[in-house]
């Protein structure tokens, strides 16, 4: 005897657009604690903080072009609406992350402190728009690519990734962000490994 099997629930466009803002406010609002503290993070980020503190060129410019060239790669193996989505975030992460300085005056934050609330707080807006079908482009469309088409989890490759660009930041910022920078980066990005599963979270995008 066959089983009929409901379809998943679908993301509407508001769920869209509304987990889009949700999950870059966090992101970026992380992102404005790493920048305080002088930390680092991994992927596009990693590399525009890495320019942004040699050249003091602005991070949300940087982080913007820096993903241009992924759009490409995102359209022809991901779709249009991610492609779309994920522009989308980039583009209000690039705003937001030079923004929240007007809205809040931090005098000074603790490094590992910064690493790991600023770092959970990244993670948890990765995981919004990863459920809702978008990115932070970047390193994040490949490793979405291949969990969704390899089976490698997305965590394990951004973990790899972010490692070597910190690995790689040994002579930009001082021995103890570069510390904080790692610690936070291997077990952060534990969050995501262990809370994004498509066969966990069935939502979808309505066409």
């Amino acid at each position: 005897m066959s089983t009929i099997t409901s379809p998943p629930p679908v993301h509407t466009l508001i769920e869209d657009i509304l987990a889009i803002l949700i999950g870059m406010l966090f992101v970026s609002f992380g992102i404005a604690m790493f920048k305080q503290a002088g930390l680092l993070t991994g992927s596009t980020a990693g590399l525009a903080f890495l320019i942004h503190y040699l050249m003091a060129l602005p991070f949300g410019v940087l982080f913007f072009v820096i993903n241009l060239p992924f759009y490409y790669f995102a359209f022809r193996r991901m779709g249009w609406r991610f492609t779309a989505k994920s522009f989308c975030s980039v583009a209000l992460g690039s705003v937001m992350s030079e923004l929240h300085r007007y809205f809040i005056n931090v005098a000074g934050v603790e490094p590992f402190y910064a690493a790991v609330f600023g770092g959970l707080l990244m993670r948890v807006g990765f995981i919004v728009l990863f459920r809702h079908q978008a990115s932070l482009g970047g390193v994040n469309i490949l490793a979405l690519y291949l969990q969704d088409r390899h089976g490698i989890r997305a965590g394990k490759l951004q973990m790899a990734v972010d490692v070597c660009i910190l690995l790689a930041s040994y002579f930009v910022v001082s021995p103890l962000a570069l510390l904080a920078s790692v610690i936070g980066a291997v077990a952060l990005n534990l969050v995501i490994w262990m809370n994004h599963r498509r066969d966990r979270y069935v939502g979808w995008s309505a066409p």
